[in-house]
């Protein structure tokens, strides 16, 4: 039988104030865990959970790409709109999404003025992340969101990768199997 491990790195960010946790090449981990699972899906999901992050199985979905993500992040909206999340977007991002027929609500960056991002992420409206940035000005004005999810543990998702890997852990079936190493093991042969 097949298996899929997925090793999620560890950070303490919690504990380090001013630090972003937009991980660069440079980065290296504090600590690691991983996921086992029958599919990619339930490994990610695992590891996601060993780390700390607990998915909300409903809410609100903040959705806010970098142009060249604008066309991939239609699919994932429209998988998580499917799952029954609702879909928030910047503007931009809301824009492509609703020419694309995906349903969400227009929401405001910080310097687009108040209610924005950060305000929804203290009032809890917000349960889960997904940001592409690129250029210097964009990454350091979405250090007030990064760092203010992570104060208020709501999932944050930087890549389209990640995003399209967060999908497929919602999709998981069920409550994950809970399996000794020597049982998978074994189930691998020699």
């Amino acid at each position: 039988a097949g298996h899929y491990a997925v090793k999620e790195a560890v950070f303490p960010f919690i504990k380090l104030p001013g630090v972003d946790s937009l991980l660069g090449p440079e980065m290296k981990s504090t600590g690691e865990v991983m996921g086992v699972g029958r599919t990619f899906g339930e490994a990610f999901s695992k590891a996601l959970l060993a780390a700390g992050d607990e998915l909300p199985a409903r809410g609100t979905v903040l959705v806010s790409v970098r142009d060249g993500d604008k066309r991939a992040t239609v699919g994932v909206s429209r998988d998580l709109e499917a799952l029954g999340y609702e879909i928030a977007a910047t503007r931009g991002t809301a824009n492509a999404l609703e020419a694309a027929g995906v349903r969400c609500r227009t929401v405001n960056k910080v310097q687009e003025g108040r209610p924005h991002i950060v305000d929804m992420l203290k009032n809890g409206e917000i349960d889960m992340i997904v940001n592409t940035t690129e250029g210097r000005r964009a990454i350091a004005d979405s250090y007030a969101i990064r760092r203010t999810a992570l104060q208020h543990r709501v999932p944050y998702f930087t890549t389209m990768a990640g995003a399209r890997a967060l999908v497929e852990a919602i999709r998981a079936p069920g409550a994950p199997a809970v399996r000794a190493m020597q049982e998978i093991h074994a189930e691998a042969g020699p």
